[in-house]
C-alpha cells in the first residue's frame, strides 16, 4: 500500500510554518557567531571585512542555494530526503556505497552533538555584557536538558510551536541589520568575488578565515535530512526569505565592522548592531531562537537512526510515532545519546570560542558524501556527463578548500566531533559487517524437497502438536528455498508438528513508504509463505501486517485456520498462532580469522544493548519461541578417531 502524500509536503502556510520551525534553526542562528570568529583577535581591516562579506555571500549562494536548495533536494525518495534515503535511491549501483553513507550518516550524527552547544551558549553568553561574572555553563545545561526532554512529544508539535517564534527572529536579524546598513552602503561591494579572492590570496591565515566563515552554511545539510518532515517545495520557498534575512545581517554587521576598521573587535559585532535599549530583548530572542537550531540536527538525526535501522546498518532501537503525521518520530536512544553528548561538550569547552574549534570538521566530511553520492545519482538518472562533471569538480573543490580549513580545528576541539563520528560509524559498520560474516555461513535448500514430510508431519499424530500455526522468519530472498536452519528446527531439534507451517519474509525496498505482500501456497493449508514488501521508513508491526493478511486470506476461503481439535473444531475456535525466531549463533566461532572474530564480539555487545529480535519485529513477546541455531557445524568426516581394543 503506497502511503498518500502528506498534506505538509505540498505548499502550504502550514508547511511553511513548520519548515521555519524545525529546518532553519541552526543556519538561521549562524549570524550570532561567524563574525565573532572571523574577526577574533584581528586587527579590522576593510578588506577583512569585505572579502569575509563576499564569501559569506557566495558560500551561502553556491553550497546552500544551489547545491542543496536547488539540486539536492531534486533528490527526493518518495518526498524524503536525507543521506541514507539518497544511498536508497543508488545502493543498487554499486555496494560501495554504502561505505560513504555510513560515513556520511555518522558524521552528521556527530555534528548534531555540537550544534546545541555552540549555538545556545552562543546566546546565553550575550547576558556577559550585562552580567559579566554571569554562570553561563549552569543555564545552557538547564536549556539543553528542556529541550531534549520535549523531544518526545514529536517535532510536530515542537515546529508548530518554533514556527512563530523564528518569523521573530528572522524579522529582527532583517531589521537589525538593515538599520545598520542604511549607514554604510559600501558594505554592499563585497557581493563582488573580486574581495573573496582578494581576502584568501596570499593570505596566511586564508585557512583560518575560511574555517570561520564555513560556520555560516553548516546548517545546509539539514534542509536535506528534514526534507520529509516539511517537503521540498516549503524549504524552497521559506529558504528564500531566510536567506534574505540573514544576508541583511551579515552586510549589517560588516558596515558595523567598516565604521571600526583600524581597531580590535570590542565585542560579539551581532549584538553591537543592536541599540542598547533593545538588548536585553535581543538576548531573549536569540536565545529562543538557538534552542531551535538545536532543533534541525535532532530531529534529522531521529531520521537518520530510524532509516539506518531499516536499512540493517544499526541496531533495532525503540521508535516511537508520537503523533499520525507523516514522519513525525521519537527514538529514545539517540535522543539521549545526544544528550550526554551536548552535556560533555557544554562541561569540556565551556565557551561558544572554544566550541568554534570544535564546529564544522564532521559537517564537512558529510557534504563531501552527499557530493559524492549526488554525482552518481545524477548519472543514474541519466544527467548528461557535461553536467554531472562540473557539479562534482565545483563542489568537491569548494568543500575539499573547506575541509582544509577545518582540519586545523582538529587539535583544538575538532577531535571530539572526529572521534564520536568514528565511534558512531563502527557501530554501523560493524553491524553491517557481522551480519555479512553470518549470512555467508547461512546455507539454503530447496524447499520442495520437504514437501512430503511436513506433510506427513503435521498428520502424524504420534507427534505432540506444537502449535496450530507455527510461523518462521525466514531470510531466504527466492520462495522456492528455505534456510537449513528452519529444517533443523522443524524437524531434527524437536519435531514440531503443526496444522499449518507459514514462512514470512521481510523485504526492504529503496523507497520510503510501500506496504505490500505477496502470497505463496506450497501445500495447500499445510505450507504458506508471505512475502512483505515495505518500505525503509515503515515501521516493521510483523504481528499486526501478518494478521491482516491471514484475516484477508480467510475472506478469500484461501486458508482454513479453524483448530482442528475435534473440542474447539465444533465451535469454529480459531487455532493457535505461535511464531518461532532463530536465533543464529556461531558453534566454533575460534575457527573464523581474528579480525572476523573481533567484529562479531562487537556486534553480540551491540546486540546486547539493542531491541530483540522479537521487538524489533513487533512480535508479542508471549506468543514468541525464541531458539539459538547453530551456523558452522563441523561434520564427523573432519574429525580422526584411532579405535584400539
Amino acid at each position: 500500500m503506497k502511503r498518500e502524500t502528506h498534506q505538509l509536503s505540498r505548499l502550504s502556510v502550514a508547511g511553511l510554518l513548520i519548515s521555519l520551525g524545525i529546518i532553519y534553526g541552526d543556519i538561521g542562528t549562524s549570524p550570532l557567531y561567524v563574525f565573532k570568529a572571523i574577526v577574533g583577535d584581528k586587527v579590522i581591516s576593510d578588506d577583512l571585512v569585505l572579502g569575509s562579506l563576499s564569501c559569506i555571500f557566495w558560500t551561502l549562494t553556491l553550497q546552500t542555494t544551489v547545491k542543496y536548495v536547488l539540486v539536492t533536494l531534486s533528490a527526493d525518495n518518495k518526498g524524503e530526503g536525507g543521506v541514507f534515503s539518497l544511498y536508497s535511491l543508488i545502493r543498487r549501483k554499486a555496494k560501495w556505497l554504502v561505505i560513504p553513507a555510513m560515513i556520511g550518516g555518522a558524521t552528521l550524527l556527530a555534528d548534531g552533538i555540537i550544534t546545541p552547544p555552540i549555538s545556545v551558549s552562543s546566546a546565553i553568553e550575550g547576558l556577559l555584557i550585562l552580567n559579566p561574572d554571569m554562570p553561563t555553563v549552569p543555564i545552557v545545561i538547564l536549556i539543553i536538558t528542556v529541550l531534549f526532554f520535549f523531544q518526545q512529544f514529536g517535532t510536530n508539535l515542537v515546529g508548530r510551536a518554533f514556527g512563530p517564534l523564528m518569523i521573530i527572529w528572522f524579522s529582527m536579524l532583517a531589521i537589525m541589520g538593515t538599520g545598520q546598513l542604511v549607514t554604510n552602503f559600501a558594505v554592499l561591494k563585497a557581493i563582488n568575488p573580486y574581495y573573496a579572492v582578494k581576502v584568501l590570496a596570499g593570505n596566511p591565515e586564508a585557512l583560518a578565515i575560511l574555517g570561520a566563515i564555513f560556520l555560516c552554511t553548516t546548517g545546509a545539510e539539514a534542509l536535506y535530512s528534514d526534507m520529509g518532515h516539511c517537503g521540498r517545495k516549503n524549504i524552497r520557498v521559506s529558504w528564500i526569505f531566510v536567506k534574505t534575512c540573514l544576508l541583511l545581517n551579515y552586510f549589517g554587521q560588516g558596515a558595523w565592522l567598516l565604521d571600526h576598521s583600524g581597531g580590535i573587535l570590542p565585542g560579539n559585532p551581532f549584538y553591537k548592531i543592536m541599540p542598547e535599549w533593545f538588548l536585553i530583548y535581543g538576548i531573549g530572542i536569540a536565545t529562543i531562537a538557538t534552542v531551535i537550531a538545536s532543533q534541525a540536527m535532532i530531529t534529522g538525526a531521529f531520521t537518520l537512526i530510524s532509516e539506518a535501522v531499516r536499512l540493517n546498518l544499526w541496531p533495532k532501537v525503540k521508535i516511537n510515532y508520537p503523533s499520525d503525521e507523516k514522519g513525525q518520530l521519537y527514538v529514545p536512544s539517540t535522543n539521549w545519546i545526544l544528550y550526554v553528548g551536548c552535556v560533555l561538550v557544554v562541561l569540556i569547552f565551556q565557551k561558544s570560542s572554544n566550541m568554534e574549534h570544535a564546529y564544522g570538521l564532521t559537517i564537512i566530511m558529510s557534504m563531501l558524501i552527499t557530493t559524492m553520492l549526488m554525482t552518481v545519482y545524477l548519472r543514474s538518472i541519466k544527467y548528461p556527463l557535461y553536467l554531472v562533471i562540473p557539479f562534482c569538480l565545483v563542489y568537491l573543490s569548494i568543500e575539499l578548500l573547506f575541509f582544509s580549513a577545518n582540519i586545523l580545528k582538529f587539535v583544538d576541539g575538532g577531535w571530539f566531533t572526529v572521534v564520536a563520528g568514528s565511534i558512531l560509524f563502527s557501530v554501523m559498520w560493524c553491524w553491517y559487517k557481522a551480519r555479512k560474516i553470518r549470512n555467508r555461513y547461512v546455507r539454503y535448500t530447496e524447499i520442495e524437497n520437504y514437501y512430503q514430510i511436513l506433510a506427513e508431519l503435521s498428520e502424524d499424530t504420534s507427534v505432540s502438536k506444537y502449535a496450530s500455526n507455527l510461523v518462521f522468519l525466514t531470510s531466504a530472498n527466492f520462495p522456492s528455498e528455505i534456510e537449513n536452519k528452519i529444517i533443523y528446527s522443524i524437524i531434527h531439534k524437536q519435531p514440531k508438528r503443526a496444522d499449518i507451517y507459514w514462512l514470512v519474509h521481510v523485504d526492504v525496498l529503496d523507497v520510503p513508504y510501500s506496504r505490500e505482500y505477496k502470497v505463496q501456497t506450497f501445500i495447500p493449508n499445510h505450507l504458506i509463505r508471505i512475502d512483505f514488501r515495505l518500505g525503509f521508513r515503515e515501521e516493521q508491526r510483523v504481528n499486526l501486517l501478518f494478521r491482516k493478511v491471514v484475516e484477508e486470506m480467510v475472506k478469500n476461503n484461501e486458508v482454513n485456520i479453524v483448530s482442528r481439535y475435534e473440542s474447539l473444531r465444533k465451535h469454529k475456535v480459531t487455532g493457535d498462532f505461535r511464531f518461532v525466531i532463530l536465533e543464529k549463533t556461531f558453534s566454533s566461532i575460534w575457527t573464523l580469522p581474528l579480525f572476523e572474530r573481533l567484529v562479531l564480539y562487537y556486534f553480540l555487545l551491540l546486540k546486547k544493548l539493542s531491541l530483540s529480535e522479537e521487538r524489533g519485529f513487533g512480535l508479542d513477546a508471549s506468543f514468541v519461541d525464541v531458539e539459538k541455531v547453530p551456523l558452522i557445524i563441523p561434520t564427523t568426516e573432519e574429525i580422526d578417531l584411532v579405535r584400539v581394543e
